[in-house]
């Protein structure tokens, strides 16, 4: 069982796992997942909203312009009666109110006759016999078709004085749909003389998102124990001339509310999502101006009239994801223009499984392929799923009217992709240290001989000592390392291929390996023992050790080939350095190891990471180029001025042994070099390029084409931009 977990690897078992997890949060789906999906859904309408055509429908706006000219609200009905017959008298087709009549209109002539005083009886009778303002308003109601707006109230205790007539019929097939819809405590209705006159009514309260958005609107709800459409919805039923409203319902919830000829798609709790269109000033008529008879008929003729209010002071303003700010009439009018174009925007219930699907499809995408790419190939193996996750989605949007969510399966397997890259990290970190682990115990056999002779050097201390450093390290290597995540032993019998020759150049040549560091090795030259050569020796263990891995990538590329997979080589930067430093026993009384320290050693590791920076595969310091003069290529390349040092260094690469120091070639070059750079430093930059093109072809079997591609875009940068007066050609680096 361990050694199937171990082939599986764990960081795909705690992926799956984590993977599992989500999928639980998915079906409990909590509040803010359910935001975040709405966030999203949001911006679908940012991005486009419903396109704004021949409108149907008009609303006539209860306006402050309105209630200063003709008082607050509510208004005597009798002046409703009158907006009523105006809009009727236009040719409207249906009149629809979003505004409540709950209570007897109180200026009502009988009512006047018994609050008025000092009224004579002869008049008190008089308006005793005048009919109510809610009869007069009635009366217009009949002569037209007008749909009254009801409301869920929260109080169940509150009751009307007559009961108001049957609400519209409904239809249910499949489950029963009460189990499913918004409900509310109580309805709360117009007074029953205006109920009974009305040809529809219907519900225009909304209820909110938790972050105050309207989204969704119910097309149907439960108030007071009673099924009841929506003021949109009973308007369309008399549109199309349905006696009765459909509501299908499934294991899931309801699947669609319908009239004749027309199903409207839901959630599963009954509500619709409206596509909202910006906000529309053209489709607003002032009631004032109505009443006044300013408006032309044909801008009301054949159309769906909502009566409503913009006033502030009345309270009826939304939030939607296209507007901040929207009178609540003008929901049940896009609502209304929605539905009658084809344009609602539907969220099935089976879309929670596709985005579910989603989520598992990309994780398991990720799981699989993750531990065999480098870190490069994921990133951007995780942007091109995210981008077609959102491209996908918002295309479902744009040709479908589907809302689908993005965000969770991103989320999820997004977080799985931080897991598979924390465990690459973990497992190569884990690498490393195996082989650090296994490789520190070997130590310099002159040390080991020393030792072996004079045991009272087994203590802690130090001696002063000229010495040359060399630090060497592996480039790619977290790519190499992850290219064996499910075969450790192959990345510690690789390591051990490369170590073992690269441990035995050092030896062979005198030096003593300080550490390994990963893949990184630290040697020293001149300790425990003398060596008068110590420069040259490791100069020359330096162009060994690139020989050595050179030969090692051969060998790798005929066995990738041979087994048909991909080949990944190894590169190497070295740093040399020699001046004074303290070599001895360093450590504690209980443990100890024989090290080197000082300035000298900082230099070379910082020389070591300058190699990727100027293209060359060893660097050397300005002393250690000069004890080896003649007897080895060595090439200047710049003058630094290292961080924390109050002098420029020169440092200098190393091309070849002898024999290439002596060949014409390298003379060439190497005048050829120092001209560029003396140019270079003169500010003479045009002779500085041309130079650099000869110096090219003269190091053409070198390897130095990324270092010369450095000093032509610095010289470019350096005309763009001249340096100060002070400048002497010295590279400054700021970082250690």
């Amino acid at each position: 069982m361990a050694q199937a977990l171990q082939l599986f690897g764990v960081g795909r078992i705690v992926a799956l796992l984590l993977l599992f997890d989500w999928l639980i949060l998915r079906v409990w789906d909590p509040a803010p997942l359910d935001a975040l999906r709405h966030k999203a859904f949001d911006v679908y309408q940012i991005v486009q909203p419903r396109p704004v055509g021949n409108e149907s429908v008009v609303i006539v706006d209860i306006d402050e312009a309105s209630l200063e000219a003709i008082g607050q609200w509510p208004w005597p009905r009798t002046i409703v009666a009158d907006l009523v017959e105006a809009i009727s008298k236009a040719g409207a087709a249906i009149i629809a109110f979003d505004v409540l009549f709950p209570e007897p209109d109180r200026t009502s002539p009988a009512i006047a006759a018994a609050t008025y005083r000092e009224l004579d009886q002869d008049t008190r009778e008089k308006l005793r016999r005048l009919p109510s303002n809610d009869d007069i308003l009635a009366s217009a109601i009949r002569r037209s078709t007008v749909v009254l707006g009801q409301s869920g109230y929260r109080d169940a205790a509150v009751k009307q004085k007559a009961e108001a007539p049957e609400q519209t019929g409904f239809v249910t097939i499949g489950l029963d749909p009460r189990q499913f819809l918004v409900s509310f405590p109580h309805l709360l209705r117009n007074v029953p003389q205006l109920e009974e006159a009305a040809q529809g009514r219907g519900l225009f309260s909304i209820k909110a998102e938790d972050d105050g958005m309207v989204r969704r609107v119910p097309l149907v709800a439960l108030a007071g124990g009673i099924m009841v459409p929506s003021l949109a919805l009973d308007v369309i039923r008399l549109m199309t001339g349905s006696g009765a409203i459909a509501v299908k319902t499934g294991i899931a919830g309801i699947e669609w509310v319908g009239v004749q000829g027309l199903n409207i798609p839901t959630d599963p709790k009954g509500r619709t999502w409206i596509h909202f269109a910006r906000y529309g000033p053209d489709k607003y008529v002032s009631a004032l101006a109505l009443l006044q008879g300013k408006v032309p008929p044909e801008r009301l003729a054949g159309k769906v009239v909502l009566i409503g209010t913009s006033a502030v002071g009345l309270f009826d303003l939304k939030t939607t994801p296209v507007n901040p700010v929207m009178p609540g009439v003008e929901l049940h009018a896009q609502l209304l223009e929605g539905v009658t174009a084809g344009q609602t925007l539907n969220r099935p219930a089976y879309t929670t499984l596709i985005e579910i699907c989603t989520a598992i499809v990309l994780s398991l995408a990720l799981i699989a392929l993750a531990p065999n790419l480098g870190g490069l190939p994921l990133f951007m193996m995780g942007g091109v799923i995210a981008a077609s996750t959102i491209v996908l989605s918002l295309a479902a949007f744009l040709r479908l009217h589907l809302l689908l969510d993005y965000t969770f399966p991103l989320i999820a397997s997004f977080s799985v992709y931080l897991l598979l890259v924390f465990t690459n990290y973990v497992q190569a970190a884990a690498d490393r240290r195996q082989i650090r682990s296994a490789f520190s115990q070997y130590i310099s056999p002159a040390l080991v001989e020393q030792l072996a002779r004079s045991p009272e050097k087994l203590v802690l201390g130090g001696e002063h000592r000229e010495m040359t450093i060399m630090f060497s390290d592996l480039r790619g290597f977290t790519a190499v390392a992850e290219s064996y995540h499910d075969d450790p032993q192959g990345l510690t019998t690789l390591m051990n291929r490369l170590l073992t020759p690269l441990t035995n150049v050092v030896i062979d040549r005198s030096g003593t390996i300080d550490k390994y560091m990963g893949d990184c090795i630290m040697a020293f030259w001149n300790a425990p023992l003398d060596d008068p050569a110590h420069e040259a020796n490791a100069c020359d263990a330096a162009l060994a050790m690139v020989e050595c891995l050179a030969r090692l990538n051969e060998q790798r590329a005929q066995e990738a080939a041979e087994a048909n997979q991909p080949f990944l080589p190894l590169r190497m930067g070295i740093g040399i350095n020699s001046g004074p430093c303290v070599v001895g026993n360093m450590g504690s009384d209980l443990h100890f190891n024989y090290s080197v320290l000082g300035d000298t050693v900082n230099l070379a590791s910082r020389l070591e990471n300058q190699c990727t920076r100027y293209g060359v595969a060893v660097i050397a310091g300005e002393r250690t180029a000069r004890a080896v003069a003649g007897r080895f290529a060595a090439l200047e390349l710049d003058r630094l001025q290292l961080k924390g040092k109050s002098r420029p260094e020169r440092i200098f690469t190393i091309l070849g042994r002898s024999d290439t120091a002596a060949s014409p070639t390298f003379d060439r070059l190497s005048n050829l070099n120092r001209s560029m750079l003396s140019f270079y430093r003169s500010r003479d930059w045009a002779r500085a390029l041309e130079t650099i093109i000869l110096c090219r072809e003269a190091g053409r079997g070198f390897g130095l084409d990324e270092y010369y591609a450095l000093f032509v875009t610095r010289i470019r940068s350096l005309i763009d931009t001249p340096p100060s007066e002070q400048w002497e050609g010295v590279t400054v680096l700021d970082a250690k």
